[in-house]
C-alpha cells in the first residue's frame, strides 16, 4: 500500500466524517481487503482507520461546539453517536472536558487535525 492509497483513504474518510463509515467500507473504497487495509493503514498511521475517524469526529465536534451554537444532542447525533450519554462519554475521555464546557470560549481541547 503506497502513501498515495492512504491518503485516498484519509479524503474519503474526511469526506464522509458525519456518516456512518467503518474501516471495511473504507478499504473497499481503495480495492483492498478490510484485513490488510486495516493491518497496513494501522503500521503508517499509528493507529486504526475507526480510531482516525473517531479522533477526528471528536475533534470537529468540539471545533463545532466552541463556534456554533449547536446543542450537545446535535453533536451528538450528527457525529454518528447513537445518544448523547455515549457522545458525552466519548468527548470526556478524548478531550478532558465535558461537551458543555467546550462550549465555553477560551476552553481548551484535544486538536486532532487532519493528515
Amino acid at each position: 500500500m503506497s502513501i498515495q492509497v492512504i491518503q485516498q483513504a484519509i479524503n474519503y474518510m474526511e469526506e464522509h466524517i458525519c456518516e456512518p463509515i467503518n474501516y471495511v467500507q473504507v478499504a473497499e473504497k481503495v480495492h483492498m481487503s478490510g484485513y490488510n487495509f486495516h493491518r497496513t493503514f494501522s503500521f503508517i498511521v499509528g493507529m486504526t482507520a475507526n480510531e482516525y475517524i473517531r479522533n477526528r469526529r471528536l475533534t470537529l465536534a468540539a471545533v463545532e461546539l466552541q463556534t456554533t451554537d449547536i446543542s450537545v444532542m446535535d453533536a451528538a447525533y450528527k457525529y454518528g453517536y447513537e445518544s448523547p450519554e455515549s457522545f458525552a462519554k466519548a468527548f470526556t475521555r478524548f478531550h478532558g472536558v465535558i461537551p458543555r464546557q467546550a462550549k465555553q470560549k477560551g476552553t481548551n481541547f484535544i486538536c486532532f487535525n487532519r493528515l
